[in-house]
């Protein structure tokens, strides 16, 4: 072919030309300087990021006749017969095909022999993580003391899958994405040399649809370049990249703000007839929201912004809009993204995610002076109808004396607590279980309450044990005992569930052969009841069995630390 991709024609040849892994660059420079060369190295990350590049400069760097020097000349014998592969001391790998024990044996047989032309042999392994175990092995030794003439180079995207082994052997360095700026100057460049018009406009766009890789990068400003006439376009860099121009998001959010469904469906509509990937609308407008939110709390910070040009438009429609609507648009579009990743169907979460946020309630303008937040103004509201209620009742002749608004005692509190439950407390039937209950019914009852907890979340009876969770029996007679509630909720959602009652019955009557009637209480209404029922005993002469109704701090130590370590002393 006569056509060469522009990743391939313009790939670096020198370290300065390496983009954006200046880290990785100048370390290796300085160890070529100083004569300080590794007999292994790991390049590892993203894809596109000059890894192999790196290791072919390298390679170059070491054989280098003019050397040592910090770059190749890329002019001797030894840099062009490596350029064009004529040299064969400098062995490129693909692991990814090539990873079995037989091909690293066949390494590890050969590396002992001197090189031919140069003065090192280089072995470049592409995907390493990509040999089996046994190649691994295989490696290891060549790998931790080759000879002096040997150096390897790995590269590969996952190096979380490379033994630590292996990592250990090596001088490891981590290839970062690369930058917007760094991709875009290195796009100029390469228009410039080969002569193309374009709009600036555009390059920003190719570069963030390559997500930090410079390859890919190239790869798609080949492809706009393709599709464009003779001027590379903002509109050729939207086509062929998928993405949304600044002008529609803006004109989407104006629309949104003035709570304009119909508008917002109908220029999504226009989208997706154009072609454009729903995920892919969420994903840009998410940026252009988080670009608007950081334009607003910092304008002068222009470096920050990924997808935004800041033109007149874009100042107006950020004084429009509040940052708390921005960060519940930005929510909404997040959940849907995540949505979007487990269906079939991403356009339905698209439109509903739209739908919502033209539903959203407006908040008050940023640039909004002397405004006083929503909930100030229903307090001070609320403030002023009381004061009114107050000069009625003064007018009335009546007066409100200091004891009148004191709070009640802590047992008038608990008392009105109980009335004012929204469980149907028995308290009577209670009272009666008290006075037949004894320690050996408890105990019998709750020997047993583990087995129960077991039997109901093997049955798929989840829900009925976790209401079990955060209760316990605390009183019992050989007919009927009382379940105490941490939480008022728990206990109505039990006892309104005729279900839940008499699974418990049956498997307790399995358990124990007792048919016991189960009376739930909260927390709160068993400590007043109970609290009653010992005075009222006490005041009747009756002798009242402790024991049989466990103390609360108790039962929650032996549920914690287990009954066999706790030893209780009056």
């Amino acid at each position: 072919m006569s056509y060469q991709a522009l990743y391939r024609v313009f790939r670096p040849q020198t370290f300065q030309d390496v983009v954006g892994q200046e880290h990785v660059t100048r370390t290796l420079q300085n160890a070529l300087l100083q004569n300080k060369i590794s007999h292994a190295y790991l390049f590892s990350g993203p894809r596109g990021t000059g890894k192999t590049s790196a290791a072919k400069i390298l390679a170059k760097a070491v054989n280098c006749e003019n050397g040592p020097s910090k770059e190749p000349c890329n002019e001797c014998a030894a840099c062009l017969g490596i350029m064009d592969g004529s040299i064969q001391d400098v062995i490129e790998i693909d692991a990814a095909s090539n990873n079995g024990v037989e091909e690293i044996r066949d390494i590890r047989d050969k590396v002992k022999y001197a090189p031919s032309s140069v003065s090192y042999k280089v072995y470049i392994i592409d995907e390493v993580h990509m040999l089996s175990v046994g190649a691994f092995n295989a490696l290891l030794k060549t790998l931790e003391e080759p000879p002096q003439h040997v150096i390897f180079i790995l590269a590969t995207t996952e190096s979380h899958k490379i033994p630590a082994t292996v990592i250990s052997r090596c001088q490891r360095f981590d290839f970062k994405r690369i930058t917007i700026e760094d991709i875009v100057g290195r796009m100029k460049f390469v228009l410039n040399e080969t002569g193309m018009n374009y709009d600036p406009l555009a390059l920003p766009i190719i570069a963030r649809a390559a997500e930090g890789g410079l390859r890919d990068a190239l790869s798609l400003l080949d492809q706009a370049i393709s599709y464009s006439d003779d001027r590379l376009r903002v509109e050729d860099a939207l086509s062929v990249t998928g993405s949304v121009s600044q002008e529609l998001f803006e004109s989407i959010t104006e629309e949104v703000i003035e709570q304009n469904t119909s508008a917002v469906l109908e220029l999504l509509e226009k989208l997706l007839e154009n072609g454009k990937d729903p995920v892919r609308f969420i994903e840009d407008y998410l940026l252009f929201l988080r670009d608007l939110l950081l334009y607003q709390a910092a304008p002068d910070i222009s470096d920050i912004f990924k997808t935004i040009v800041v033109s007149d438009s874009f100042k107006q429609m950020a004084e429009h809009i509040s940052s708390e609507n921005i960060y519940e648009m930005i929510h909404i579009l997040n959940q849907a993204h995540q949505d979007m990743k487990w269906t079939n169907h991403p356009r339905v979460y698209t439109e509903v995610a739209l739908i919502k946020l033209c539903q959203l309630k407006k908040s008050a303008s940023i640039n909004a002076t002397n405004s006083i937040p929503s909930w100030a103004e229903e307090f001070t509201s609320q403030i002023s109808q009381l004061k009114r209620e107050l000069e009625m009742l003064k007018a009335n002749g009546i007066q409100i004396t200091k004891e009148q608004g004191q709070a009640d005692s802590p047992k008038s509190k608990r008392s009105a607590r109980t009335k004012s439950t929204s469980v149907h407390i028995p308290t009577g039937r209670i009272m009666d279980i008290l006075k037949n209950a004894t320690k050996t019914d408890i105990q019998k009852l709750k020997s047993s309450w583990g087995e129960l907890i077991e039997y109901l979340g093997n049955q798929q009876k989840r829900s009925q044990a976790a209401l079990l969770n955060d209760a316990e029996p605390v009183a019992a007679s050989s007919n009927a005992f009382v379940l105490k509630f941490k939480y008022e909720i728990h206990c109505k959602m039990a006892m309104d569930n005729p279900d839940f009652s008499s699974t418990i019955r049956a498997v307790l009557n399995k358990l124990t052969g007792n048919d016991y009637e189960l009376i739930g209480v909260p927390e709160e209404e068993w400590l007043s009841i109970r609290e009653s029922f010992i005075r009222k005993q006490k005041e009747e002469g009756h002798e009242v069995e402790e024991d049989t109704q466990e103390d609360p701090l108790v039962a929650e130590a032996k549920r914690l630390f287990g009954e066999e370590i706790i030893e209780i002393k009056d």
